[in-house]
């Protein structure tokens, strides 16, 4: 069973039909103890870093989902993925969660926020089996990943060139919406689902 982890923000009920749309069960939960019972965690979001994290902070969020990225599989969607990372600028400087090495940057040109269809290429990690080089995802944000090219699990180019899914033990994250992206999304889903905790 996946835990879709709920703080408050985020496209909640819709990556909850996308996981039962693909045979999975799946909760939306911001009790630790329901949280306890799944196999598998995803923390999505929309909306502001800044809020977000003050909220997951308020609540305990942040510390029970750093105690389960151990030994638990852990998947990010857009600003859950940011939460991922060490720092963001969005609304100031804002801590993040620190799984994965790497803050959190505005884009600098072209129009702000990126909105749509997006190619997808170096893949790499099981999230991306059976996925081709330059598959299309949706996109929505206005800040992106800057972190190491060995923590990248895929890149993006929208003016520049970033990480666009990122990796690091348990821990996943993509700036694009798979609940959002038809086929190819579910797919992605549906690899995170076979991916054996250690």
């Amino acid at each position: 069973m996946f835990g879709i982890v709920d703080y408050g923000m985020g496209n909640l009920r819709s990556v909850q039909k996308a996981l039962e749309f693909i045979g999975e069960t799946a909760i939306v939960s911001g009790d630790p103890e329901l949280l306890d019972g799944c196999e598998k965690l995803i923390l999505p979001g929309v909306g502001s870093f800044g809020a977000g994290m003050r909220e997951m902070r308020r609540t305990g969020l942040d510390t029970y989902v750093k105690e389960r990225a151990v030994n638990t599989k852990i998947l990010g969607i857009c600003l859950g993925m940011q939460f991922l990372l060490e720092v963001s600028y969005e609304d100031g400087r804002n801590e993040g969660l620190g799984l994965i090495p790497g803050e959190v940057v505005r884009f600098e040109e072209g129009k702000i926020p990126q909105i749509g269809w997006n190619s997808v290429t170096r893949l790499r990690t099981p999230l991306f089996a059976g996925i081709a080089e330059g598959t299309q995802f949706y996109f929505v944000h206005s800040y992106r990943a800057k972190t190491e090219e060995w923590f990248a699990a895929a890149m993006t180019e929208y003016y520049v060139e970033y990480p666009s899914a990122i990796c690091y033990g348990n821990v996943y994250g993509v700036q694009f919406h798979p609940e959002k992206s038809g086929e190819a999304g579910l797919k992605l889903l549906k690899n995170f689902a076979k991916i054996q905790d250690n």
